[in-house]
């Protein structure tokens, strides 16, 4: 007999579940393949990549519509029988107001979590005031309490990717998204031991999130060992796709040569995988 599909309500509950104790990997897969190869692996959960998704589209990071975000994150639900986690981006809006509408059409594609971040767009004034910014992540948390509650909310700390590489401010805007509802909390960008156990302290006892996007010495061992509840990778896995296809490409256009595949999976392979 074949086995049913889990609920939303049961992705949910087994993702808040996996925050509880012990550290997991939530890797980022940008359409319905990368999501179907990478629950065949085992991983227990994922999260969509704004950026790894923007590029499959030809477009920059943060250059899709909310529309078309919500459709992405409905074409994942649906792909595989894991709890998603959107990258929701800054909401799609400016006012809690805004993020509040958002964040309840996020809801309603069936996504485990939502991250929030506190990122402006405007490359003059990056990071939202700290007042503006609480009252956005307050927001999405009443619009999902109202949708049920069940939807886990990621307050984003964004001030290591845009000019203010302040430990302390960051720590200082991730306690009070966590006051405001946040029930994990994310700084892309922190790196070292010192400020990665500094933000799982600062925060405690709400999970933190670590973003490993590039060669890094720390395992997962070691990074649970910090304290760390999960580690995304953001649009890296995209990344390393479209550096194999960009090396191979080149490799024909500037030099006529043909042996750019070398690390290329088989096409039997995923056929069989996909079978």
């Amino acid at each position: 007999m074949p086995h049913s599909r889990p609920s939303i309500a049961d992705k949910r509950r087994a993702f808040h579940k996996l925050h509880e104790t012990g550290c997991f990997a939530i890797p980022n897969p940008w359409d319905v393949g990368s999501a179907r190869f990478l629950q065949g692996l085992g991983f227990k959960a994922l999260a969509t990549t704004s950026s790894g998704f923007a590029w499959s589209h030809g477009h920059r990071d943060g250059g899709m519509s909310r529309d078309r975000v919500l459709e992405h994150l409905t074409d994942m639900v649906e792909a595989t029988n894991l709890p998603i986690n959107a990258d929701f981006e800054s909401g799609f809006a400016p006012d809690a107001a805004g993020v509040a509408e958002s964040v309840r059409l996020a809801v309603e594609t069936g996504v485990a979590g939502i991250s929030i971040e506190d990122s402006t767009g405007d490359a003059s004034h990056p990071l939202y005031e700290l007042h503006t910014a609480v009252a956005r992540i307050r927001a999405a948390r009443k619009a999902i309490d109202k949708a049920g509650g069940d939807a886990l909310l990621v307050g984003r700390a964004e001030c290591f990717l845009h000019g203010r590489p302040d430990i302390e401010h960051t720590i200082h805007r991730l306690k009070a998204y966590a006051d405001a509802g946040a029930d994990c909390l994310y700084a892309p960008g922190i790196r070292t031991p010192e400020h990665i156990s500094a933000v799982v302290a600062g925060v405690a006892p709400k999970p933190v999130n670590l973003l490993m996007g590039w060669p890094e010495d720390l395992t997962l061992q070691q990074i649970a060992a910090l304290g760390v509840r999960r580690v995304s990778v953001g649009g890296a896995l995209a990344r390393s796709a479209w550096g194999g296809f960009i090396r191979a490409a080149r490799m024909i256009m500037e030099h006529g040569k043909f042996d750019g595949f070398t690390d290329a999976a088989s096409g039997k392979e995923l056929d069989t995988f996909f079978s």
